[in-house]
């Protein structure tokens, strides 16, 4: 396998920094608010080959890539019709640990693999069109459904459903098979525990060493409510901090907050981080209904703010928006010029729940 991977013609990190360091890169918005509008019973999830699975697979949209290929295809190309750079894969649930509550984890494979080969062909086909303007595939791992930092038991907090080698060999799997399928870019994405993170980002360097060469890394974190720390405790300073010895091409913060209430965090994020800066926000919060009232002027204007600021790099969206939010997105920031990172500098930085820096 790794001789087929060595062969592919491959975007680099430093041709990856080049781009970003010119222009303010736009990233697509979510794949579930788009699938959610087709309203897909159980039989449209399971298509043919899974008409006869054991279990429900409902709300498995990781499974589309599989059962309804064209359905994902048209939401990629929607969002690059609107002015994406970047397209994620549909991979977001596809370790096969998020997997087992489908019983399809030995799937795992081949729904990565089928997620970056479909977004691979829909980005040519739109670079093909306007070779002026290369579209990329980032290949996403998501923070998978268990943590390793927390006990689901409220009675035996040293329980933990999930070790750190265990979220290493899903992670190296699910990576391999993305950058089989055409992934340009490797994106750590929605992290709310460091620790999962941590694992992640061991798994793909390990995957980089096995093929001999590395790809562009994206780590985008959530800062789980107005407290602006993850889940597991940190702020976006010690989150940035644990994971900076990755060495990614940028790192962020995505989903949980609507623009208004990330703004400070994002703001944080850009004063520390010596990579390129990514925001995807939602589209505002939640309303009674699970929806989301954000339009995509509204949007557009407060992500613009954040770019007249000098604070952003890659710009897109999460939860509730669509290739219009993203389209209002790349019209309102096309005249910024981008962020500039931070110079590295010889500063002591630690992190536990929060950062503590000492300065030489």
């Amino acid at each position: 396998m790794s001789q087929v991977l060595a062969s592919k013609q491959r975007l680099t990190p430093e041709q990856f920094r080049q781009q970003l360091a010119q222009r303010i890169m736009i990233l697509d918005g979510a794949m579930g608010t788009m699938i959610q509008q087709h309203q897909l019973q159980e039989a449209d999830y399971r298509g043919s080959e899974f008409a006869d699975w054991p279990c429900d697979v409902k709300g498995n949209n990781d499974l589309l890539v599989l059962s309804q290929p064209e359905l994902i295809a048209d939401i990629h190309r929607q969002y690059l019709l609107a002015g994406a750079d970047i397209i994620e894969t549909n991979s977001f649930n596809a370790t096969s640990i998020a997997m087992l509550d489908y019983q399809m984890q030995d799937l795992s494979p081949r729904i990565n693999q089928q997620a970056a080969a479909i977004a691979r062909q829909v980005c040519d086909e739109i670079t093909a069109q306007q070779p002026d303007k290369p579209r990329y595939v980032a290949g996403v791992l998501g923070p998978t459904n268990r943590t390793a930092s927390l006990s689901p038991r409220v009675n035996d907090p040293g329980f933990r459903n999930v070790s750190f080698d265990q979220l290493v060999e899903a992670y190296s799997e699910s990576t391999l098979a993305l950058i089989e399928g055409g992934a340009d870019i490797i994106m750590l994405e929605t992290i709310f525990d460091t620790l999962n993170a941590k694992a992640a980002a061991f798994a793909v360097l390990q995957v980089f060493e096995q093929i001999g060469y590395a790809l562009p890394v994206m780590i985008s974190g959530t800062i789980t409510d107005a407290s602006g720390r993850t889940l597991s405790g940190q702020t976006t300073e010690a989150f940035y901090h644990s994971l900076a010895h990755v060495e990614p091409v940028s790192f962020g913060l995505n989903c949980a907050l609507g623009p208004d209430l990330l703004r400070p965090y994002v703001e944080t994020l850009s004063k520390v981080s010596t990579a390129f800066t990514s925001v995807h926000p939602n589209a505002g919060l939640p309303n009674a209904f699970g929806e989301y009232d954000l339009d995509a002027a509204e949007m557009a204007a407060e992500i613009a703010d954040w770019a007249k600021q000098g604070f952003v790099n890659i710009v897109g969206g999460c939860c509730g928006t669509t290739p219009e939010h993203i389209k209002a997105i790349y019209e309102a920031i096309q005249h910024y010029p981008p962020r500039q990172p931070k110079t590295a500098d010889h500063t002591f930085h630690l992190a536990g729940l929060e950062a503590f820096s000492v300065e030489w």
